[in-house]
């Protein structure tokens, strides 16, 4: 799923939910709601997140598994 990506992407990297909450300018429980799954990611936030991450937004999507 898209929000285990999400989380695992941000792990690798030593980050923590306020770190990309800042980067996204939300509130970090707006962050954790969207890899918690309990809210749906914005095309914006998810566009945003595949440039922070340097991947692709059919990564984020789980559409391919090649970064």
């Amino acid at each position: 799923m898209i929000y285990r990506r999400l989380r695992d992407l941000r792990e690798d990297k030593d980050l923590t939910q306020e770190n990309l909450a800042e980067y996204l300018q939300i509130s970090q429980r707006t962050y954790s709601r969207y890899e918690t799954g309990e809210s749906s990611l914005p095309i914006e936030i998810v566009s945003k997140l595949a440039d922070f991450y340097n991947t692709t937004i059919d990564y984020l999507v789980n559409r391919t598994n090649k970064k």
